[in-house]
């Protein structure tokens, strides 16, 4: 017999008994439905985004540890239901990769799924800078960070750059940001989970110079730069929902131009930034040759050409 027939039957049993009044009883009984149509709906909201996450390009590890992730919270859920000892859900995490590399793109999506799972309430992101925080006088960062806290309240709070709260000489105030943002973690856990992100290295770093910071973010996130293989399927992802197509000739000037920025600035170069710039830019260009030769067939107006593919506004 399922749960929610053994409900059914004992609130009956107890109407019968005149325990409870027949209000009372239709009321759970409607509530009883409400909920387990609430629930089937999360399940197949939370299937949509575990399937979007799955969509995107790369990330192989990115998708292991959220897929982690989420069996853990499923599985702490499930012990408390069976009133056995359950590890607490602190999912403060640390984002470590290079710009363009997908971490607020992931953040956004495990806002999402960590509401589906009842995690947090909204699962909304705030994205926050430094200049966001940092206040100007003593007292002010505190009410700024109080504030960005409030409006990340169940949802997620996303701090790029994190490492730049360290800098500073003396009367610099990022280390009162990072004073208020950490007693927020404490005073909120419940309905909030803070996302530090940044370079790998400045990251690092930053959690050296602050050591309780480290014990307070049991998550740690490597975002890898993409392969010149998967820089070339986003890029061909993005005509495509442009609806453009590479010609293949615009595929090997793609390909050439991507491995020549990867040697020349290795920092920014494995990333879908860099592919974005690249791909507006020739829609741009094919714009303008179109225009001039005149030419505007349904095959040209949607082929991507290899004089489209430039490395700059020549």
């Amino acid at each position: 017999m399922g749960h929610g027939h053994k409900e059914q039957e004992d609130l009956l049993n107890l109407l019968e008994h005149g325990k409870i009044t027949t209000e009372y009883a239709i009321g759970r009984i409607a509530k009883s439905k409400t909920t387990k149509e609430s629930n089937q709906t999360n399940e197949e909201d939370l299937k949509g985004m575990m399937e979007e996450l799955d969509g995107l390009i790369g990330l192989g590890s990115v998708k292991k540890l959220v897929k982690e992730i989420q069996a853990f919270i499923c599985i702490q859920n499930k012990r408390k239901e069976e009133s056995l000892i359950a590890d607490p859900l602190v999912l403060h995490m640390i984002f470590k990769g290079n710009p363009g590399t997908g971490k607020t793109t992931v953040a956004r999506l495990l806002g999402k799924i960590m509401c589906a799972m009842g995690v947090l309430e909204k699962g909304h992101v705030v994205e926050v800078e430094r200049a966001d925080l940092v206040g100007e006088y003593i007292g002010h960062t505190a009410v700024k960070v109080r504030e960005h806290i409030r409006k990340s309240l169940g949802g997620i709070m996303f701090i790029d750059e994190a490492y730049s709260l360290a800098r500073g000489g003396e009367k610099d105030f990022g280390k009162e940001a990072i004073d208020a943002m950490v007693k927020g973690m404490e005073d909120y856990k419940e309905n909030l989970i803070l996302v530090l992100a940044g370079y790998r290295d400045e990251m690092e770093k930053f959690l050296r110079t602050n050591p309780g910071l480290k014990s307070r973010f049991p998550i740690h996130i490597e975002f890898p730069d993409y392969t010149l293989e998967e820089l070339m399927k986003i890029a061909e992802t993005m005509v495509e929902k442009r609806q453009y197509k590479l010609s293949m000739s615009a595929k090997a000037r793609l390909s050439k131009i991507i491995s020549k920025k990867r040697i020349e600035d290795p920092l920014s170069s494995g990333n879908a930034r860099l592919v974005r710039n690249i791909v507006e830019r020739a829609i741009r260009k094919q714009a303008v040759r179109l225009q001039k030769s005149g030419s505007f067939k349904r095959d040209n107006l949607i082929t991507l050409i290899r004089e489209d593919m430039t490395e700059g506004d020549d």
